[in-house]
């Protein structure tokens, strides 16, 4: 953003968006924490770092101090993703009060990637050269259009795979173990047979729910889902997977092998705990909701890959606000936080994926095994969805149209409503949501 004006009117216009509902190098970014860091010029120097959600980087930032007493971090961490990517904006707006480090989830990336002269640009100070590090599909999403400007290091992503029940697969006479049931749906014609022969044999449906089924098909759009990564312009409507996505969904719904739950809502962690229906298709963060609500059903699940290709829900970015007066000093400690050792610790302590795939053949990555999935070493699974997955721009726009789609499916599954009249009901309301913007 080149002029005030254009800033303060991104600033208004993001505070009304909501984002996704979401949830991190080689040798260079392997410094341990042997030998302090030093501060600029010898001074000591805090840096304040605002963290989302529960990451437990609060440890490994009580690690670096201990070992860095010239460089200090001060941690402030805020469990609402919009309150805190809006402190943020408030904060960028009056020119007062950024952190020196910011985690920027990847639901609001391109409201804040657009405002280059806000952050530093991290190619600056030495990320180049760690680029081949991570996934080439997450760091562009960290780029501008021609990868000259970097906003942030990649930490976490949230690759899409398949959780699905043991126990009723046996009872529908499905394999259990991953591979083999991976291959029984790994085309979605097949798995829309399988999930009716589900719902047949086991009166329960297949599916948990429509956004979840949704999701995992249009996340598999071919760089662009809704809005032309060019200009903006909206392609929803014409984008062949957005179609195959909303089509699929209500072929779902009308054969009722597609649970009527909400997402997040009690029920539907009822029905998680209860064994309701056969499978969840999420993300790797979702993890700790299926252990956290399914306590009951500790062993009868099993993780494997989704037809056709993961997508990604979630993630973020460690990015550096341009008020930070030390830059450098910001950028060695989260070269360190975000190093291939620190991602491992973060994803056996807290669940993070990482994005550096040289830990996915790592031995103790891959040897990582968990008893509530039966001893299966998940980690595997989730490490050849990443690979799968393609880089998709979303746009400022994304959540507010998604929604459009999502209330559609709703009124199809609730009201019965027709499918077609529904379909041209959610274009219409992203294409007036673009005139307005």
């Amino acid at each position: 953003m080149k002029n005030a004006k254009g800033w303060v009117m991104l600033l208004l216009s993001a505070m009304l968006v909501l984002a996704l509902s979401a949830c991190a190098g080689n040798d260079k970014t392997e410094e341990n924490t042997e030998g302090a860091a030093e501060g600029s010029a010898g001074q000591k120097v805090e840096l304040s770092f605002w963290t989302l959600g529960n990451t437990g980087y609060e440890d490994l930032v009580k690690e670096w101090n201990a070992a860095n007493p010239n460089i200090q971090v001060k941690v402030q961490n805020t469990g609402d993703q919009t309150a805190h990517h809006n402190n943020l904006t408030t904060a960028l707006s009056a020119n007062s009060g950024a952190p020196d480090i910011f985690q920027l989830e990847i639901g609001f990336m391109e409201r804040f990637l657009t405002a280059e002269d806000k952050f530093h640009n991290l190619n600056d100070l030495g990320a180049e050269a760690l680029k081949g590090d991570y996934l080439d599909w997450k760091w562009q999403q960290g780029s501008s259009k021609d990868g000259s400007f970097q906003i942030g290091l990649p930490t976490d992503i949230g690759p899409t795979v398949a959780y699905y029940r043991t126990d009723l697969a046996e009872a529908a006479g499905l394999p259990t173990e991953p591979a083999a049931f991976a291959a029984a749906i790994d085309t979605w014609d097949k798995f829309a047979q399988v999930a009716a022969d589900f719902k047949a044999k086991t009166g329960k449906p297949f599916v948990d729910l429509k956004d979840l089924m949704y999701n995992s098909v249009r996340d598999q759009s071919d760089g662009e889902i809704y809005f032309k990564k060019e200009d903006g312009s909206f392609i929803g409507d014409t984008n062949p997977q957005v179609r195959k996505a909303f089509d699929f969904t209500v072929k779902g719904i009308n054969e009722g092998w597609i649970g009527n739950w909400a997402l997040w809502s009690p029920e539907w962690g009822q029905a998680t705990n209860n064994g309701d229906f056969g499978i969840m298709l999420a993300p790797a963060w979702m993890i700790g909701n299926i252990k956290g609500n399914g306590k009951d059903s500790s062993g009868k699940w099993k993780v494997t890959q989704l037809p056709e290709g993961s997508g990604n829900w979630g993630g973020s970015f460690l990015s550096l606000p341009k008020e930070g007066k030390h830059p450098k000093e910001a950028f060695q400690f989260i070269s360190w936080l975000d190093s291939k050792a620190n991602q491992l610790v973060s994803f056996k302590t807290k669940g993070l994926m990482p994005s550096i795939p040289a830990l996915y053949e790592d031995a103790e990555f891959t040897g990582f095994t968990d008893e509530f999935f039966g001893g299966q070493a998940i980690a595997v699974e989730y490490g050849k969805a990443a690979g799968s997955v393609k880089p998709v721009y979303y746009g400022p726009l994304h959540d507010q149209t998604d929604t459009f789609f999502k209330d559609a499916l709703q009124n199809i599954m609730e009201k019965k409503a027709d499918p077609q009249e529904e379909w041209d009901a959610a274009v219409e309301k992203a294409k007036k949501l673009v005139e307005r913007s």
